[in-house]
């Protein structure tokens, strides 16, 4: 008797245990977070290149060229460049429009052939329609976003025009949270200013994601019951 009880336990144990698993997974398939398209991967080592020895004795030297006199600033694979991100954006649109339609139509019948004339006295042949037609419609939208920070990229691809392709990833863990930063665009070398930086608004391609992962970030989700039924009722 005690083994067909722990028998029916462990089967209990197990089927609630998937049954959590399951919950799980509908609720991370019905609060699906849209995915944004950073530029893997985030780092990128430089790659050792064999330079061939040369007896030219030139100080320039193709393969590893840097200028002397000037500050420090990415241009190959595996360098680092600091990232001023500033995006501040605003939109607003509103819409109104109205329709206002009437119509009034009349008819009357005053004679007809071998009919008395007084069968036809006022109010008794005599047809009137009305029609209105009124609509008024009134719409606006307000989108204003406003992202402020510093992540320091690294260069993944350098172009055949010169231009950097980089990105970067920031995580800061605090108790049971994490935060996630990423980046990712192309920056024109000509734009990176003395101190090996670049403003976000002089990069091409922008791509900036910051998630937010453990509990407070899984508090701010609708539970996959909730948003199983908002799917499934009408609006």
């Amino acid at each position: 008797m005690k083994h067909k009880n722990s028998i029916g336990l462990a089967v209990s144990a197990a089927v609630v245990t998937l049954g959590l698993a399951g919950c799980d997974t509908v609720s991370e398939t019905l609060n699906k977070r849209p995915p944004v398209d950073v530029a893997q991967p985030t780092s990128l080592r430089p790659q050792a290149v064999a330079i061939a020895p040369v007896s030219n004795g030139s100080i320039f030297q193709a393969g590893q060229y840097r200028p002397l006199f000037e500050d420090h600033r990415a241009r190959l694979v595996g360098d680092t460049i600091t990232v001023q991100i500033v995006e501040k954006i605003s939109a607003s649109q509103t819409s109104t429009s109205s329709i206002d339609k009437s119509g009034t139509v009349g008819g009357g019948v005053t004679a007809l052939p071998g009919i008395a004339l007084n069968s036809f006295t006022a109010g008794r042949a005599s047809v009137g329609l009305n029609s209105s037609n009124t609509f008024a419609g009134k719409g606006s939208t307000v989108n204003s976003n406003d992202f402020s920070g510093t992540i320091t990229a690294t260069v993944i691809e350098v172009l055949p025009n010169g231009h950097l392709i980089i990105a970067g990833e920031k995580q800061i863990g605090v108790n049971h949270n994490v935060d996630v930063l990423r980046f990712s665009g192309q920056v024109d070398p000509r734009a990176i200013q003395a101190g090996n930086a670049v403003a976000s608004a002089q990069i091409a391609n922008v791509r900036i994601e910051q998630r937010g992962k453990g509990q407070q970030a899984d508090a701010q989700g609708i539970g996959w019951l909730g948003r199983f039924f908002l799917s499934v009722l009408p609006t």
